[in-house]
């Protein structure tokens, strides 16, 4: 039985990852005619149509599905011994690395990150994507490169990186009628609150200690994320609590006053996590030093898988 050759392989991992022919043709360099050739190579050495068409998409069949892993980890290997991508420069490189993110790290990271990288590497540019339950499946196909939150949901395949440890404070306007130079319990218990749902972040961990404590939480709004939170507190009497270093960020731009909470919360790690196929890559590796340089604490921890 004759083996299909590494560019079937490649034309193969693009079409089940972009569910579309001539975007992987794009992908590839590769003209649409000479991927369709290769995709019937496939169907037949296969035995099985391994993308149907549905609606405007190449949908996978149950034989692709299984054997997409393998042929991702087969390329991720020759990619390794061949020596792809074995030198990165990033005075000279020209790429692009997609960060999935939560609006918090958008605020405190990405000014410093774009200066830094207009100082040392002007060809390198950045595209964000929010951190969602769709991440992981983009860290593992390469579309994105990092995600930078708090997911403990990754499991096993994944590499991680702890940054910085985060913690609680609670936020109110400058002009809070009530709270002027301190905080307490009894307070925070009698004022109506913000609280943002934002995925990627310690927002469950926060609303677990609450509930376990007893501690009365009036919650009047709800909001998805914390870009606009700034201005809802800064214009009302509602508390926010929300991770320091943002509050950091928000107390130099605004009227707010940061308080300790009134009670014992736990901090959290926040973290970088990569797929293990992307380990080695070296403009993976560069990008992780540099976001480890510009977030790290003094003490850095690199967690296994």
């Amino acid at each position: 039985m004759q083996t299909p050759d590494v560019r079937l392989l490649q034309v193969f991992d693009e079409i089940y990852k972009t569910r579309s022919v001539s975007r992987a043709a794009d992908n590839l360099g590769l003209g649409q005619p000479a991927v369709s050739i290769a995709l019937a190579k496939l169907r037949e050495h296969f035995a099985d149509p391994l993308f149907v068409r549905i609606a405007n998409a190449m949908e996978p069949t149950p034989l692709a599905c299984e054997l997409e892993l393998e042929v991702r980890t087969t390329l991720g290997a020759l990619e390794r011994v061949f020596g792809h991508r074995s030198e990165f420069d990033p005075a000279t490189a020209e790429r692009t690395f997609c960060i999935s993110m939560t609006d918090i790290s958008q605020l405190v990271l990405l000014p410093r990150l774009w200066a830094h990288l207009r100082r040392t590497s002007p060809g390198v540019h950045i595209n964000i994507v929010p951190l969602s339950a769709d991440t992981p499946r983009m860290l593992e196909s390469g579309t994105a490169d990092l995600a930078l939150g708090f997911m403990p949901q990754l499991e096993a395949g994944f590499y991680q990186q702890s940054l910085f440890r985060q913690r609680y404070v609670c936020v109110a306007s400058a002009d809070h009628p009530r709270v002027r130079d301190g905080l307490t319990l009894a307070q925070f218990e009698a004022e109506e609150h913000a609280v943002v749902t934002s995925s990627g972040t310690g927002h469950l961990i926060l609303a677990q200690e609450i509930a376990r404590l007893g501690i009365r939480h009036r919650i009047a709004l709800r909001v998805p994320n914390y870009l606009g939170i700034a201005f809802v507190i800064e214009q009302t009497d509602m508390l926010v609590t929300i991770p320091e270093r943002l509050a950091q960020v928000l107390e130099g731009r605004g009227r707010f006053r940061a308080f300790p909470v009134p009670f014992a919360l736990p901090d959290y790690a926040v973290k970088q996590h990569w797929h293990e196929r992307f380990h080695h890559d070296p403009g993976n590796r560069w990008l992780r030093s540099v976001l480890s340089e510009l977030l790290s604490d003094t003490t850095r921890q690199a967690d296994g898988r």
